[in-house]
């Protein structure tokens, strides 16, 4: 791998990292470009490259993510949870949550909350349909 390749690469996980640790607020392109060191499109697209993902796809999925957590973790509303992890609208956290995890977060925590304190590998076995040959 070149230097440059490495240096690169290098960037786009500061910009990662700093996406990780600042999920729940705003972030935008042109800020985390900076962190990168890269004009925004150029951030983009490097980004896309790396991690084979837009940059407002990863930290939508990110904060999904954190929201997976809560709604299992606790019972916070799922406006309140929504709110909490950075997105803005309710609309569109429940269309982005359904696109990434199959599911509306409520139908999520329905489901995860019957299971709670079980192992995943358990649950995935006793809960799945069975036929009848």
């Amino acid at each position: 791998m070149s230097r440059a390749v490495e240096e690169s690469n290098r960037a786009m996980l500061r910009a990662r990292d700093a996406m990780d640790r600042a999920y729940a607020r705003p972030l935008d392109v042109p800020a985390l470009a900076r962190i990168a060191h890269v004009s925004p499109a150029h951030f983009i697209r490097t980004f896309r490259a790396t991690f084979g993902e837009t940059p407002h796809r990863y930290l939508q999925r990110r904060r999904v993510e954190r929201a997976m957590s809560l709604l299992v973790e606790t019972d916070r509303d799922v406006t309140d949870i929504c709110l909490a992890v950075g997105f803005t609208s309710l609309g569109t956290f429940s269309r982005t949550f359904r696109e990434i995890v199959g599911e509306s977060p409520s139908q999520f925590r329905r489901r995860r909350s019957g299971a709670a304190g079980v192992p995943s590998c358990f649950v995935k076995s006793w809960t799945r349909p069975v036929t009848f040959g």
